[in-house]
């Protein structure tokens, strides 16, 4: 469904937060026959609709709020809906068509776009493709999950971008390079369970992808697609890293040490950005010098293995972005050989933490919990050989608690495991708190 296929028809907007305005603003220019935005959960993400682009479209909030769902033959949710929203799965049954922003902008620009999903690393591999693309005279716009909402970009030739898997689970045309950077249980709640997950994830492949390209050296992300054509980073026949130099097969483009960017994982993320460029024409060999300069000045981006200088000597490093036990086990894995302490905790989702006990197994380092979901944690790893365990009241006294326990050539790594709402208004938040409480607990 594109925006055109709106004219004449009756559409609801579900969210009014910067997805739900730019969805209601470019439908708005598509002569839909009625057109109402609703909003049943009015939060911190949303935005005064009375100032916004949208303004002049009717915000429906309060009580009427299903009947005008239910009303209408389109609803087009913001991706923080969950796919098993009970009005969702209702609005199903009734022959409602339920699509997103993102879906509605993809039917028109999926031939000029790069589409980058993953339960780890979308964000920096979506940001590296394109910062290398700018380096080859490729032009393109960055976006999507990681900024700005699909319907809010400007025009041009072309565009690479992060897409969660709420946006996935919408889509019914796949960008011309489709790609999967990891896949790993995440956000089950919002998707009804793990099959539920990795099927909205995955459904970027599903239309008719130019290309794909993926981690290969994931094995969860392997079992899932199958024998599915696929340009498979990190594998010997494709990009890779050997003996700390970066391969395409057999030819040798430059020292892995110019992207500084710390974890094996971030390699695999180097790979896949490769791959990518090759699918859309550059001659990577050719260009090997450039993409190695280029390479040399990307910046990590910020919640993600962010290290934050302190007098003391000891590293802290802000992995705030880290929402699940695996994405924690790459940061880990990151500082392999340091001593370490991480703080882990945040909301508790349920999430199965044995996956980071077998991971901690024969490692030495120390593990802080902190509510809400930090004791379970702390339980989940109890009677771990080497590896030490305490709880802190909040955020500030473990970074407390850190500062005495980690020998100060090591370092202090927040990688919580789990989401930070309850206690944080977001994870910007959580990393504000993170920060403040290294510079107060460095005075004290």
């Amino acid at each position: 469904m594109r925006l055109a296929d709106l004219r004449g028809r009756s559409v609801a907007v579900w969210g009014s937060g910067r997805e739900g305005v730019a969805a209601a603003a470019a439908i708005a220019d598509h002569a839909p026959a009625r057109l109402v935005a609703v909003d049943d959960t009015v939060n911190f993400l949303s935005l005064d609709w009375s100032e916004s682009r949208a303004k002049d479209v009717p915000l429906v909030t309060g009580d009427d709020c299903h009947d005008a769902l239910m009303a209408a033959e389109v609803i087009v949710r913001s991706p923080g809906v969950p796919q098993t929203h009970p009005w969702i799965v209702e609005a199903r049954a009734r022959e409602i068509t339920v699509t997103g922003g993102s879906a509605l902008w993809m039917a028109d620009h999926a031939a000029a776009t790069v589409g980058v999903t993953g339960s780890k690393g979308k964000s920096t591999t979506a940001s590296l493709i394109s910062h290398l693309l700018s380096a080859t005279g490729r032009p393109n716009v960055l976006g999507g999950n990681i900024g700005v909402p699909l319907l809010d970009l400007p025009d041009t030739d072309q565009y690479v971008l992060e897409l969660s898997s709420y946006q996935c689970s919408d889509l019914t045309d796949s960008p011309r390079v489709a790609v999967v950077t990891a896949l790993f249980p995440e956000h089950l709640d919002a998707h009804g369970g793990q099959e539920e997950y990795y099927r909205d994830k995955l459904n970027i492949l599903a239309h008719n992808p130019e290309t794909v390209v993926v981690n290969g050296l994931d094995e969860r992300l392997a079992a899932e697609i199958g024998n599915l054509p696929a340009v498979r980073a990190g594998l010997p026949d494709s990009y890779h890293v050997r003996d700390e130099i970066v391969y395409r097969a057999e030819t040798r483009l430059f020292d892995r040490d110019v992207l500084p960017l710390v974890g094996r994982h971030n390699e695999r993320n180097l790979c896949v950005a490769l791959a990518v460029l090759e699918a859309l024409g550059i001659d990577t060999v050719a260009s090997a010098d450039t993409l190695a300069a280029t390479a040399k000045t990307f910046s990590a981006l910020p919640h993600r293995l962010t290290e934050i200088e302190d007098p003391s000597g000891l590293t802290f490093v802000d992995d705030t972005l880290a929402t699940s036990p695996y994405a924690s086990m790459h940061a880990i894995d990151a500082y392999e050989g340091r001593p370490l302490t991480v703080i882990v905790g945040g909301t508790d989702r349920g999430l199965d933490y044995s996956p980071l006990r077998e991971h901690l197994k024969g490692r030495e380092l120390t593990v802080i919990g902190i509510p809400d979901s930090g004791q379970r944690i702390v339980d989940a790893l109890e009677g771990l050989p080497g590896v030490r365990t305490e709880v802190a009241d909040d955020l500030i006294d473990a970074v407390r608690l850190a500062r005495t326990v980690t020998p100060t050539d090591g370092a202090v790594l927040l990688s919580p495991a789990a989401p930070s709402y309850g206690r944080f208004r977001n994870f910007e938040h959580r990393s504000e708190v993170f920060v403040q409480a290294i510079r107060d607990t460095a005075k004290a």
